[in-house]
Order: C-alpha cells, then sequence, then structure tokens
C-alpha cells in the first residue's frame, strides 16, 4: 500500500485530501501544527517529520501560514507570516532534498502577483521545488467544507454568514471575479499529478489546477442567497467603494495543460450546495 505523507493534513485543502486518499485505499499520514507542537514545520529537523518521511513513498506539501482574502489582507504584511513562511519552506524544502523525496507543492495562481508577500513567497517554493525531486501545481480559489473559520475563504465564509446572520455582508463592491474549484476536483487532480510525478517533472511546463470559469463575488453571494430562498437572505455591501485588495483585481489567464489529462465535475451551483448541505447538518 502506497503511504502518502500530507503536510497540512487540517487545512482547507488537506482536510479534503486525506479523506479522499483514504477512500482510494492509500495509507494516509498526516502532520498538522493544529495537532501539537511534534507537528511544527518551523522546528528545523523536526524529528517526528523526519520519521515520517522515512516512511512516505511520496509527499504532498500543502502546509503554509495562510487563510482567505481577509486573512491575507490582515496577515500577509507582517513580519511574522513572512518569516513563518520562510522557516516552513526552508526547512521542509531542505528535507524533502535530503531523503529524496518525490512531492507536490501546491502554490496559487497569485505567485506572480509581487506585490502580494504571499505571492512572493509562493513563488520562491516553486523555484526551490524546481530545483529538487518535486512538482508544483498552481490553485485558483478552491473552496469546499473548512475547518477552522478564522481563515475560511470567501465562499464558505458567505455560506457561514447567511446560515447564522441571514445576510451576506460584503467587504468589496463584489465586481471582482474569481475561477473557482470544489475541493473534490481538487484532490483528483491532485492525485493524478502524484500518479503521474516523473511525466510531469519531464515535460516542464506549468500546472494551473482551475475549472476554467469566472464568476463574479456578487453572484456567488446571489447563488447562496437562491440557494437558501426560504431562509430570506439579504445581501448587504458594508462598502461600496471598496475593491478587491488582495489580488488588485488582476485577473491571469490560466494554463490549460493539465486540462489533458483530468476535468473538473462540480459546478460552482452544485459544490455551494454541498458546502451548505454539510453545515445544515452539522
Amino acid at each position: 500500500m502506497k503511504k502518502i505523507l500530507i503536510l497540512g493534513s487540517s487545512g482547507q485543502i488537506g482536510f479534503h485530501l486525506q479523506e479522499y486518499l483514504i477512500q482510494k485505499k492509500y495509507k494516509v499520514l498526516n502532520f498538522d501544527i493544529v495537532e501539537g507542537k511534534s507537528n511544527d514545520l518551523r522546528k528545523k529537523n523536526n524529528p517526528k517529520l523526519i520519521k515520517l518521511l522515512k516512511k512516505s513513498d511520496y509527499v504532498f506539501f500543502l502546509a503554509f501560514d495562510v487563510g482567505g482574502s481577509r486573512y491575507l489582507k490582515k496577515y500577509q504584511n507582517s513580519k511574522n507570516f513572512i518569516i513563518n513562511n520562510m522557516m516552513i519552506m526552508s526547512n521542509t524544502f531542505d528535507l524533502l532534498s535530503r531523503y529524496k523525496k518525490p512531492f507536490l507543492f501546491v502554490s496559487s495562481q497569485m505567485s506572480n502577483m509581487l506585490y502580494s508577500n504571499y505571492g512572493l513567497l509562493k513563488l520562491i517554493g516553486e523555484r526551490i521545488t524546481s530545483i529538487l525531486n518535486g512538482n508544483f501545481v498552481k490553485l485558483w480559489n478552491v473552496y469546499g467544507v473548512e475547518n477552522d473559520i478564522s481563515k475560511s475563504h470567501v465562499i464558505t465564509d458567505f455560506v457561514l454568514k447567511a446560515l447564522k446572520l441571514r445576510k451576506i455582508q460584503m467587504l468589496t463592491n463584489g465586481k471582482e471575479s474569481r475561477e473557482f474549484l470544489y475541493a473534490d476536483d481538487c484532490c483528483e487532480a491532485l492525485e493524478i499529478i502524484m500518479k503521474k510525478h516523473n511525466f510531469f517533472k519531464n515535460q516542464k511546463k506549468e500546472l494551473h489546477l482551475t475549472n476554467g470559469i469566472k464568476t463574479k463575488i456578487l453572484d456567488v453571494a446571489k447563488i447562496i442567497k437562491k440557494s437558501l430562498g426560504k431562509k430570506n437572505i439579504k445581501i448587504k455591501i458594508i462598502n461600496g467603494k471598496s475593491k478587491d485588495n488582495v489580488q488588485l483585481n488582476k485577473n491571469n489567464k490560466n494554463n490549460n495543460f493539465l486540462k489533458k489529462y483530468w476535468k473538473p465535475k462540480v459546478s460552482i451551483n452544485l459544490g455551494i450546495n454541498k458546502i451548505i448541505n454539510h453545515y445544515l447538518k452539522d
């Protein structure tokens, strides 16, 4: 049985990925700081990490100090944010190199937005990955059920506001658009990249993981409102003049190379309904 180590296994994507891989009959090794101090990647030569690396056949490097746009707006220009992520990458890449493990570094489509410290840090991670036995993939706005609400991304944040407050409070005018990808589709693609690790490494092409469909933030709120029709949800724009100050309204062009080997299945309407149903049951 193939042993897969997930660094950041309790995070937004890691949480879904471990469930997905277990269903696929892999042996999953979890590692996340929320499980205790022994799981802190900022600790050099972490003995628990070394033990798990020796056991693993493949590593998903998901761990990062990050959250949704609210979190980035508040923290990405702080000293701690930058140093935390630099330490995470320095220590982890050092051990991945030492034990020559194949791995996938999960980056972001923001890695070319060098006015963003988050984007710059992800770019550095991509550069180091390219030198080592790794691939990197740029994620475009993955959404799904989240455990850490303080770091929640826009769709989950809107759903929870609608359910708890019966209103969706928007911090911008909602005209900015994003390409959203449901977590299950993301996990399927991550498995494909893992299984074709050497192939993608030899292609020397960027891997972009997105559904390729742009949706305005305001339209996301409208979909949630429609899905919860009987609850009479209100959409409230707190500051109509406020614009996207995380991505600065920059729209990248995605690379469709990965679409030759994988296709997303879940529409944004279906994905939002899945999240709503989960939290209603919860």
